[in-house]
């Protein structure tokens, strides 16, 4: 469906409005995945835990965001053109001209440096860094001749390294002395991207019509709901390998919570075959008491398992394989 925005007189409050609408304070619910960045190490280090640490994460959030704003503010600009042909997309105040565009340029801009400046000042280098890294993979996913979001599969893997990018926030936050697993790094990059393939698989059946979804997203004229499903099979085995190697490295407790990730995973995939499904916005995924019962049991438990310890679990999953001996590599004289 497209929108005429030829004509039209708009009042500085719509404007205003519109302005902060592109900004879309209501996404800010997706920081809560800084959180487990913040819980891990101070597993690994309670004393980390301080009264100077609640004020840092407050400011914390503050930066991510300014930061994570900033990106959504390019993004509806830059995708206005695309959303007017969107079913519902349309009605976005970008997209029926009721936001100035050199303006959104210089919203972009002062929210990006106020967000990095902020964490810089008040959280150190290592923060700043992960935030600017934050913003550069909107900048990526956005812009052309790049537009990572109009490339399929690569749209999925670099919106959703926004998660582990996220989880670097949360952890920077706490200390910049211990060093993140890679495989926790890891797996929470390959449950970003399954639930973004999810979305993507809900959008594309939503639409129905193969040819106005690639008008509105390029990467549509090549995904089939198909090749969305096996994506997301890919995905979710991911995780759980990057997880389980976690698991089994660091904290062998985290075991005991796989069967509440599973359930959790499975309401979700559930839901992104309803019609009008809330994976489409994400934001709005609180509406969904079954997924919100299944997901606030999860992390209870996982954040619980974090702090406690199982000789016994540790004693049943003894290893019971011979062990291979490495051969020793002789050594040419020199």
């Amino acid at each position: 469906m497209a929108v005429s925005t030829q004509r039209q007189q708009f009042t500085l409050g719509e404007r205003l409005r519109a302005h902060v609408q592109i900004a879309r304070l209501d996404h800010s619910i997706k920081n809560l995945f800084v959180l487990p960045g913040i819980i891990v190490p101070l597993s690994v280090d309670p004393s980390l835990l301080t009264g100077a640490l609640v004020v840092k994460v407050a400011i914390a959030f503050l930066a991510i965001t300014l930061v994570a704003c900033s990106n959504y503010v390019i993004n509806e600009v830059l995708d206005a053109p695309f959303d007017r042909l969107h079913p519902t997309k349309f009605m976005r105040p970008a997209a029926r001209g009721v936001v100035h565009t050199g303006a959104a340029y210089v919203q972009w801009l002062v929210m990006m440096i106020a967000g990095v400046g902020i964490g810089f000042i008040f959280l150190g280098k290592m923060f700043a860094l992960a935030a600017i890294a934050l913003w550069v993979m909107g900048c990526f996913y956005n812009f052309p001749p790049i537009r990572t979001k109009d490339v399929p599969y690569l749209d999925v893997l670099t919106e959703s390294i926004n998660n582990p990018l996220r989880m670097l926030l949360g952890w920077y936050t706490v200390t910049s002395v211990i060093v993140p697993p890679v495989s926790l790094l890891f797996s929470y990059w390959m449950i970003g991207c399954y639930f973004m393939a999810l979305k993507r698989f809900s959008e594309l059946s939503e639409i129905g019509d193969k040819a106005v979804a690639g008008a509105y997203r390029a990467s549509f004229k090549h995904y089939t709901p198909e090749s969305l499903l096996v994506s997301v099979v890919f995905y979710a085995s991911a995780a759980m390998l990057f997880f389980g190697a976690f698991s089994v490295r660091y904290r062998l407790e985290l075991i005991l919570g796989f069967p509440l990730v599973a359930l959790t995973m499975a309401i979700y995939f559930r839901l992104s075959f309803q019609k009008g499904s809330s994976v489409q916005n994400p934001e709005k995924l609180y509406r969904e008491p079954m997924l919100m019962a299944a997901f606030v049991a999860t992390a209870l438990t996982i954040g619980i398992l974090l702090f406690v310890h199982m000789p016994r679990l540790e004693q049943f999953f003894t290893p019971t394989l011979p062990v291979t001996p490495v051969t020793a590599i002789p050594v040419r004289p020199s």
